[in-house]
């Protein structure tokens, strides 16, 4: 086979060998992590921003009744951001380092589910280039094997040169897999970073509302409303597209 010939499918699975069909599954494997992540990402992070944006425009007035319908709303109630304010609104612990514990747990909890398969981006991303230099390796064993059966006219540097490029194959396929993986990796975990920030900086305020005295002596509920620019009910802010 000619090297100018290898834009040729079958003559690159032919040249590439067992490890070229592995690197194309792992390939095939890391794509649909990338998607799967992605479109949990989506789901579940911009719900829980959303949620978090409508809690911090309620706290201010305490109106924990409307925060607590929210949370448990259709497409809100399964967000990461959800069960955090709902399980720090309705615990019975009023102690401020108790309520603490419970928020990084929950938060814990929740990042590591969407944690889940990132490893195995990173993982693919690190060995991947081995894998194909492992299928370089062979080839290049080949090359020289064959180099050393033909004798006479036949033995040149072009026997070598063959061989030697059809194991490279394996080379670029190997980093083929292993840059978008690396791409994805680091791209879903600067997400994540920012999303866990924005969870215990919203933790925080729960906390800080739930346990707030007020110096006067009234209810939290008559605390001084916040100007109304959404509407009063979950309604009105999912027409407007808060929620």
């Amino acid at each position: 086979m000619q090297f100018s010939q290898m834009g040729n499918l079958k003559e690159l699975f032919i040249a590439g060998g067992p490890v070229l069909i592995l690197l194309i599954i792992l390939s095939i494997y890391s794509i649909s992590i990338m998607i799967d992540r992605f479109l949990r990402y989506k789901s579940k992070i911009n719900k829980s921003r959303k949620l978090m944006d409508y809690v911090r425009y309620q706290l201010p007035a305490r109106n924990f009744g409307k925060i607590i319908d929210a949370c448990r709303k259709g497409g809100y109630s399964d967000t990461p951001a959800a069960k955090l304010v709902l399980n720090l609104l309705k615990s019975d612990k009023t102690d401020l380092a108790e309520l603490n514990d419970l928020a990084n747990s929950i938060i814990d909890w929740e990042i590591a589910q969407l944690s889940r398969k990132l490893s195995v981006l990173a993982t693919l991303a690190s060995t991947t280039p081995f894998i194909g230099l492992f299928g370089t390796v062979l080839g290049v064993m080949r090359a020289f094997a064959d180099l050393a059966s033909i004798s006479g006219a036949g033995a040149g540097p072009s026997v070598v040169a063959k061989g030697i490029a059809e194991a490279l194959v394996n080379t670029a396929a190997g980093l083929f897999v292993a840059v978008p993986a690396l791409i994805a990796y680091n791209y879903f975990l600067s997400k994540l970073n920012f999303f866990t920030k924005n969870m215990d900086y919203m933790a925080q305020e729960v906390i800080s509302a739930k346990t707030y005295k007020d110096p006067s002596g009234k209810d939290g509920q008559n605390a001084a409303q916040p100007q109304n620019i959404f509407g009063d009910n979950i309604q009105d802010l999912v027409s407007a597209g808060r929620l």
